[in-house]
Order: structure tokens, then sequence, then C-alpha cells
């Protein structure tokens, strides 16, 4: 005969709820080990950096053009036949 409680020991199927919200909560983009090298650092911190400021200055150079007026970032993509219907402002 056994002695105990045998109550609780089985183990519980895992709830499915739980793996939806363990998935949900994945960040998107590539999964990278960092580099452990100290050039391969260096490199990846320099990469980063470079990248942040092309980044700014494509938003910089964006807004800049926005801000003078309706529709000139894409004023220069226009075809020529559509030049009849240009909006006046």
């Amino acid at each position: 005969m056994v002695q105990g409680k045998t109550k609780g020991l089985t183990s519980k199927s895992p709830n499915p709820r739980h793996a939806a919200k363990a998935a949900a909560n994945m960040k998107k983009g590539l999964r990278n080990i960092a580099p452990k090298k100290p050039v391969l650092i260096k490199q990846a911190a320099m990469k980063k950096d470079l990248t942040a400021k092309i980044n700014k200055s494509i938003e910089r150079q964006m807004v800049s053009a926005a801000s003078s007026g309706k529709l000139t970032i894409m004023k220069n993509l226009a075809p020529e036949k559509y030049a009849c219907l240009k909006l006046t402002s």
C-alpha cells in the first residue's frame, strides 16, 4: 500500500493558453549571438553607431523635404501625364 499523498504527483498537461502567450511575447527580428572577441565587439559597436547616424540623417532629410510643402517628396517622381491633376493650395 502506498503511503503518503499521491494526489498532484502526476504531471499536468501544458495549457495551450500559456503557449500562446509565450509565442505572442516573442520579439521580431534576427537572433544574433553577441561577439566575444574584442575586435568583433568594436566592429559591432561601430556598425550600430554608423547605422543609427545614417538613419537619423535620412529622417532629417525626409522631415525637411516634407516640411517645405505638400507632396514635395514625390514631386519629382510624378509622371508628366498627371501634371494637369496637381492640387493647388
